[in-house]
C-alpha cells in the first residue's frame, strides 16, 4: 500500500471524527445554557433536568475530544501499532455516561411522582418559551443525529458512532420534556414524570450497547465468519493459494492487522512460497478497508514428510 496516501487518508479520517466531535460539544453548550436558564425562569422541571442531561453531555464531550486526539499520536516503541485503541476507549467513557445520565433521570422521574402525590398544590405549568426551547432542541439534535451516524460511516470511529447514539438519545429526552410541557400546561402534570421514566429505560438501552460495542473492540472480539468470508474472496484468484487455514485479527481503533496461515503446494520452492505470501499480503491491502498490516504464514499441502 502506497504509505503517503495511506498517512493522508489517515489525517483526513481524524480531522472528520474532531470535527463530529467538536460540533456536537458547541451544540451542546449552546442546549445546556438555554434549557437551563429557560427551565429555571419559565418554571418548567422537565426542561431543567434536560438541561442537565446536555451539561453532562458538555462534560464527557470534552473528555472525548481529549482522548480522539490522543489517539492522533504516532506509534512509539510501547506502542507499535499506535494509539487508535483510545477511540475505543472513549466510546468506553461516553456508554458509562449515557448510562449514568439514564439512571439520574429515572430517579428524577421517580421523585417528581412521589412529589405529585404527597403535595396539594396545583402546578401553573411551564411558559410557551419553555416549549419552543425544548421543540427547538428536538430539531437540532435529529439534524446532528443524522450528521453524525454519517461521519461515523466515513470514519469508522467507535467514539463517534456512540456521540451519534447519545445524540438520538437527546431526541427522546427532549421530546419528553416537551410532552411533559405540553400536558402540564393543559393540566396534566403526571405526564411529565411518566415519558421522563421510559425514556430513560430507552437511554439505559443505548448506553449498555455503546459499552459492549466498544468492549467488544478492546478485547479483539471481530466477526469472524464476515472477515474470513472477506479474505477468503479477496483471495481467490491468486494464483498458488490452495487454501486459507487459520485467520486472526486484532482491533486498532478502525484498522486490523492481521495474521494469515495459507496452504500451497508442497513442491514449491521457499521463494516461489515467500513470492505468494507476499502477493496475498499486497491483495489484502488492497481490497480490505482499514487493514493497516497483514502477516502471511504457509504452509505445505498435498506433501507428505518424505518428499513424495
Amino acid at each position: 500500500m502506497d504509505e503517503p496516501a495511506h498517512e493522508k487518508n489517515g489525517e483526513l479520517r481524524r480531522r472528520q471524527s474532531m470535527l463530529a466531535v467538536q460540533v456536537g460539544l458547541v451544540a451542546n453548550i449552546i442546549l445546556a445554557v438555554l434549557k437551563a436558564t429557560v427551565g429555571v425562569l419559565g418554571n418548567s422541571p422537565a426542561l431543567l433536568a434536560d438541561g442537565i442531561n446536555s451539561t453532562s453531555d458538555v462534560a464527557y464531550g470534552i473528555v472525548v475530544s481529549i482522548f480522539v486526539r490522543l489517539s492522533a499520536k504516532p506509534a512509539d516503541p510501547e506502542h507499535p501499532y499506535g494509539h487508535d485503541q483510545l477511540e475505543s476507549v472513549a466510546a468506553v467513557v461516553v456508554g458509562a455516561f449515557v448510562i449514568t445520565t439514564a439512571i439520574a433521570i429515572f430517579w428524577n422521574s421517580v421523585d417528581g411522582v412521589y412529589e405529585l402525590l404527597t403535595t396539594t398544590e396545583p402546578s401553573s405549568g411551564a411558559s410557551l418559551t419553555a416549549l419552543v426551547i425544548a421543540l427547538f432542541a428536538i430539531v437540532l439534535k435529529c439534524g446532528l443525529s443524522l450528521w453524525t451516524y454519517a461521519q461515523s460511516r466515513k470514519t469508522q470511529n467507535s467514539a463517534v458512532l456512540a456521540l451519534a447514539h447519545d445524540h438520538r438519545n437527546d431526541i427522546f429526552a427532549s421530546l419528553a420534556a416537551a410532552v411533559g410541557i405540553l400536558f402540564g400546561r393543559w393540566g396534566f402534570p403526571w405526564v411529565d414524570p411518566l415519558a421522563g421514566a421510559v425514556v430513560s429505560m430507552i437511554i439505559l438501552h443505548t448506553g449498555v450497547e455503546i459499552l459492549r460495542s466498544a468492549t467488544d473492540d478492546l478485547m479483539d472480539t471481530l466477526p469472524g465468519r464476515e472477515l474470513a468470508a472477506e479474505i477468503e474472496t479477496a483471495l481467490k484468484d491468486v494464483y498458488g493459494v490452495e487454501a486459507i487455514e487459520e485467520v486472526h485479527a486484532h482491533r486498532f481503533g478502525p484498522y486490523l492487522m492481521i495474521n494469515l496461515t495459507i496452504g500451497v503446494n508442497g513442491a514449491m520452492s521457499v521463494a516461489a512460497g515467500d513470492r505468494i505470501a507476499t502477493e496475498v499480503e499486497k491483495t489484502l491491502l488492497e481490497k480490505i478497508e482499514f487493514l493497516r498490516r497483514v502477516y502471511v504464514h504457509y504452509h505445505p499441502v498435498g506433501w507428505d514428510h518424505e518428499g513424495r
